[in-house]
C-alpha cells in the first residue's frame, strides 16, 4: 500500500519512478528476503535507468534528424571498397570526445546522410548532445538570425551541442553573406566541438560554393586538421534499386 506522506515527499523531490515502484519493489524484496540497502538500491537503479532513458529520447529529439537511420540498415554490400569496421568504430563515438570531425565525401546516392544521420543517432544514445542541420538551413539560419538581431542567441543554441551534423555542404552555392556565416561557424567550431559533413565536392571544389578561395582555404585548415575522411565509391544505391525494381 502506498504512503501518502512518502508520495508527497517522492513529488517535491522529482522521483517519479520510485514513487511509481516502491511498493511493488518492496513486496519483491519482502519474497526474497532482500536486504533495505538491497531494496534502495534496486529502487534507485529503476529511478536512474529511467531517467537515461528519458534522457536520450530527449536528445533525440533535439536533434532533429529528419528521419532516424541505423548504422546496422546500411547497405554495405553494395559498396563493397567501404571499411565496415572503420564506420562501426566511428559509431562508438570515440572521435566526438577527442574533438574529431568526420567527413563523409561522395556522390549522391550512396548513403552519405544514411551514415551520418546513423553515427549522429549512435551519439544520442551515449548522452551526446547533438544537433542535425542541412547546410543550405544552417546559413540561411544565421541569415535570419542576423535580420532579427539574435545571432548570438543562435550561437549560444549551437555551442551547447558536442556534436553537430552538416549535411549537403556543396549542393548548392552560397551568398557572400552565408558563406562569411559558414565560415565563421566552422571557426566557432574548431577544437570546441566535432562535426559530420556529407558533401559531393571534393576538398579542392570547395571555392565552388563558398565563392571565395582564401575563406575555403583556412575553412579547410581547420575543418582538415583533426579529420577522418571517409569516400563513398559507387553508383546511387537508390539508382539501383529503382533498376532491379524495372
Amino acid at each position: 500500500m502506498s504512503d501518502t506522506g512518502l508520495d508527497l515527499l517522492l513529488d517535491e523531490l522529482k522521483l517519479s519512478t520510485m514513487k511509481r515502484h516502491y511498493v511493488s519493489f518492496a513486496k519483491e524484496a519482502e519474497k526474497t528476503n532482500k536486504t533495505m540497502a538491497g531494496y534502495l538500491k534496486a529502487l534507485a537503479q529503476e529511478e536512474q535507468a529511467h531517467r537515461s532513458d528519458q534522457r536520450i529520447k530527449r536528445l533525440i529529439s533535439q536533434a532533429r534528424f529528419p528521419v532516424i537511420k541505423r548504422v546496422s540498415d546500411y547497405q554495405f554490400a553494395a559498396f563493397p571498397t567501404l571499411n565496415k569496421g572503420q564506420i562501426l568504430s566511428l559509431a562508438d563515438c570515440h572521435f566526438v570526445g577527442e574533438t574529431r570531425n568526420l567527413c563523409l565525401m561522395g556522390q549522391t546516392g550512396t548513403g552519405k546522410t544514411h551514415l551520418a544521420t546513423a553515427i549522429a543517432y549512435e551519439a544520442c544514445k551515449k548522452k551526446i548532445p547533438t544537433l542535425f542541420f542541412s547546410a543550405a538551413k544552417l546559413v540561411n539560419m544565421f541569415i535570419d538570425a542576423r535580420k532579427q538581431h539574435n545571432i548570438h542567441r543562435l550561437q549560444h543554441k549551437l555551442a551547447k551541442a558536442k556534436l553537430i551534423v552538416l549535411d549537403e555542404l556543396g549542393y548548392i552555392p552560397f551568398s557572400k553573406e552565408g558563406a562569411e556565416h559558414l565560415f565563421q561557424f566552422f571557426s566557432e567550431s574548431y577544437e570546441r566541438q566535432s562535426l559530420i559533413v556529407t558533401t559531393n565536392l571534393e576538398f579542392s571544389e570547395w571555392p565552388r560554393f563558398m565563392g571565395d578561395a582564401t575563406m575555403t582555404s583556412a575553412l579547410l585548415d581547420r575543418f582538415t586538421h583533426h579529420c577522418e575522411i571517409v569516400t563513398l565509391n559507387g553508383d546511387s544505391y537508390r539508382f539501383k534499386q529503382r533498376h532491379r525494381t524495372q
